[in-house]
């Protein structure tokens, strides 16, 4: 991707962040995903008063793609308003493992213009895979 993508992929996941549901935490995150064949989905955070229901941006932005019936991601691009890049958690890292390839690239932003460049491998070296699941 060049610099022009990334920053309209990052934009994507900003204007996505708008739309996060935080009345708990009040940490708004977004999330944009592009999958090979160009499409674009968003996805936002969204909290529960039982928290371990909620659901965040990244895995709400990938699901959304898996929903359309897309299967791979060419990258992943997530804003919050932290002092570097957002850091996504580790449920999140895994998902990403499901529909990306270890290096396709992870940009994470913040809303003062940073954006660090990351792969999904980096993210979560060893990850466990489908093929894992292969049984002879």
């Amino acid at each position: 991707m060049d610099k022009t993508q990334i920053e309209q992929l990052v934009n994507e996941a900003k204007a996505a962040r708008e739309h996060a549901y935080t009345p708990y935490s009040h940490f708004n995150v977004g999330a944009a995903v592009v999958t090979d064949d160009g499409q674009h989905y968003r996805g936002a955070n969204i909290e529960n008063a039982s928290f371990g229901l909620t659901m965040c941006a990244e895995r709400n932005a990938i699901f959304a793609a898996a929903s359309a019936g897309e299967r791979h991601l060419a990258a992943i691009a997530v804003i919050a308003d932290t002092e570097t890049g957002v850091s996504p958690c580790g449920a999140c890292r895994q998902v990403m493992t499901e529909f990306a390839d270890a290096d396709t690239p992870v940009f994470l932003a913040n809303l003062q213009g940073r954006i660090d460049t990351t792969t999904v491998g980096a993210l979560l070296p060893g990850y466990f895979t489908k093929g894992d699941m292969d049984h002879d």
